[in-house]
């Protein structure tokens, strides 16, 4: 194991933290500057550990990257990053408790949404900046975004690239994976851009236009605003649900849209089954939600306007809220409860299990009646075509079966800790899933200031293990992992 490289990498890592914390000094100063001196102070405290550490490690092999480093950059990354992404919270006074600052910011760098925050709008705007930005590093992967400058430091990046990206297929639309980075960042800074000018016409304040853009196209859900998204404009509710849906389709396909490959696009099985769930939910809740008189919606619009939201900020793991889905009916509870366990498609933004996974269980299912008639008969799994081999869905089997333990054993935890059924499930959903809100006293018009402290770092671990699909993380844990 090259430590030595570790360390160095990540030295780079807070580098460009340390710059991304200083771009919220102009707002700071544009809005009091009451906490411009605390945004300083921790991007140059940031910076200063950074370059310390590239001084000191500047005779790490640099060609010395393998699987094993690249796990262990990736996971140990997010925590670090995490650390000191916390200091504007804490020297700015905006949060005093270190567990609640570290959940905070683990939350913004994982993409989850979830707050401890109880009034969002008294936080200065700096720092209200500061945690969107969280979102908008963590959604296409921090780690993605150095590989595009690692030839400069003669490191090769594929490892990382396959331990950071999300799903359990990887299409690379590149032979190098430097070019690869800077495609993904390309277009993902496009959507940014294209979501911030939409919103800018619809009415919105530059501010607010960058927080919910950088939560809308990280998939992350912070909003500068106590009521979310619930008081802006149908047009601003529109133009959110449409970029959400975007920002869950994998990035490569947006790239071979871009190329005018359109057949490649609509003909693609994952993103018509992503369509077709969000779609799907989203007319099955705007009917009940209009015909249900508990729910007393007086307009067609506004209930399926609702339904689309709400259901495309849960598949996509947004957690973005136009409506307090609690006050629904109890039956649609257990019915967001399930999407919750969608995600969106792979190689996205997106957090969750993921659609494709979904659809190759589905497929693999309903081949095994196929299988018990014909037992001698091979026949493969498809995905648009091609045979997926056998052994991705071993993995995918063995990947359902881990992040349902999981969610089983944590939400028994924080039921032990003194949540409520309802909620401890929820919240266990909710982190693992990267998705924001969750259920009960932890629902879109709540918070999770009232877990306790133990609880606040199992749902940490949630986000991190849920960011990181649980395989990068849990192989830290196997002892032949550390063996020569």
């Amino acid at each position: 194991m090259n430590f030595l490289l570790i360390i160095r990498f990540i030295s780079i890592l807070l580098l460009i933290e340390g710059g991304f914390i200083l771009t919220a000094l102009p707002f700071s100063y544009y809005y009091g500057g009451e906490d411009f001196n605390a945004i300083l102070i921790s991007g140059l405290i940031t910076i200063f550990v950074g370059l310390f550490i590239r001084l000191t490690t500047k005779d790490a092999d640099a060609k010395g990257i393998g699987k094993r480093e690249g796990y262990v950059i990736v996971s140990f990354s997010w925590i670090i990053i995490s650390l000191f992404g916390t200091l504007p919270f804490i020297l700015s006074g905006s949060i005093t408790s270190f567990t609640d600052a570290f959940f905070e910011t683990m939350s913004g760098f994982s993409t989850t949404g979830a707050s401890i925050l109880k009034d969002i709008e008294v936080v200065p705007k700096g720092i209200l900046f500061w945690r969107s930005m969280t979102h908008w590093i963590g959604g296409m992967g921090i780690v993605v975004l150095t590989i595009a400058i690692l030839p400069l430091l003669g490191i090769g990046g594929m490892q990382l690239f396959n331990a950071e990206s999300s799903g359990p297929t990887k299409d690379k639309f590149h032979p190098r994976i430097t070019e690869t980075a800077k495609r993904l960042w390309g277009i993902y800074v496009l959507l940014t851009f294209a979501e911030i000018i939409l919103l800018l016409a619809g009415g919105m304040n530059l501010f607010e236009s960058m927080c919910h853009s950088f939560g809308t196209i990280a998939t992350g859900g912070f909003s500068p605003l106590n009521s979310s998204i619930t008081n802006y404009s149908p047009y601003i509710h529109y133009v959110i649900t449409l970029f959400m849906m975007l920002a869950g389709v994998s990035f490569s396909l947006h790239y071979f849209l871009l190329k005018g490959k359109f057949k490649r696009v609509w003909f693609d099985e994952e993103i018509r089954f992503y369509l077709l769930i969000i779609f799907g939910a989203s007319l099955i809740i705007g009917s009940f939600l209009f015909y249900d008189s508990f729910n007393q919606y007086n307009s067609i619009e506004k209930a399926f306007r609702d339904a689309l939201f709400q259901v495309t900020s849960i598949v996509t793991c947004t957690g973005f809220a136009t409506a307090d889905y609690m006050k629904w009916a109890p039956a649609l509870w257990f019915f967001i409860f399930l999407l919750m366990f969608s995600g969106g498609c792979a190689g996205s933004t997106a957090g969750g299990i993921k659609v494709i996974r979904h659809l190759l269980l589905f497929k693999n299912a309903s081949l095994e009646f196929k299988r018990l008639v014909h037992p001698s008969a091979v026949i493969p799994v498809r995905l648009n075509g091609k045979p997926v081999p056998q052994d991705i869905i071993f993995n995918i089997l063995a990947f359902f079966l881990m992040y349902i333990s999981i969610w089983a054993i944590g939400s028994l935890a924080l039921s032990g800790l003194g949540l409520d059924p309802y909620s401890a499930m929820g919240s266990i959903a909710t982190t693992m899933g990267g998705i924001g809100p969750g259920l009960g006293t932890t629902g879109p018009a709540a918070n999770f200031s009232n877990v306790p402290d133990l609880g606040k770092w199992i749902l940490s671990f949630m986000m991190l293990i849920g960011r990181l699909e649980i395989f990068t993380v849990f192989i830290l844990f196997a002892p032949s992992f550390w063996k020569k």
